[in-house]
């Protein structure tokens, strides 16, 4: 979760909303990390754990990643809960929770859906307090 803290911050650095991921295979060696970049890339699907993903997904030479890990400093959102299953991921790490835009534990809950295909294991609260300060600074210097 170290590192997805880092990618998290590099994000904030760059005007973006902070949130990291990191992909970690079977074997334990991290294959992509990223951080939001959906205002640099004018792209709204570039949230962190998409972009972590797709890279992960080009590394593996496949469209699936069973057996990898996931490690994301926020509670994934309904988009990336899909993509999440989609890819096969074995497991998911989070940090904060979402109640607000939320798809794991709150809102749309995508992996409790008999329309998904795969769930994966679900691990949250890991650096909570860490990810969401760093949220919560990130938007009081917006309004400030």
């Amino acid at each position: 979760m170290s590192l997805a803290l880092e990618e998290a911050r590099s994000a904030g650095l760059r005007g973006e909303v902070p949130v990291g991921a990191v992909v970690v295979s079977p074997g334990g060696a991290v294959v992509a990390r990223a951080g939001n970049r959906t205002r640099e890339l004018s792209d709204p699907t570039a949230h962190a754990e998409v972009l972590a993903i797709r890279a992960a997904c080009a590394a593996a030479g496949s469209e699936r990643i069973g057996g990898h890990d996931l490690y994301v400093t926020l509670e994934p959102c309904p988009m990336c809960a899909a993509a999440i299953s989609a890819a096969r991921v074995a497991r998911v790490y989070y940090g904060a929770a979402d109640p607000k835009s939320g798809g794991v534990a709150h809102g749309a809950r995508v992996f409790s859906h008999p329309q998904c295909h795969h769930v994966p294991e679900v691990y949250d609260g890991i650096a909570a307090g860490e990810a969401a300060a760093l949220l919560r600074d990130f938007f009081a210097g917006r309004r400030g």
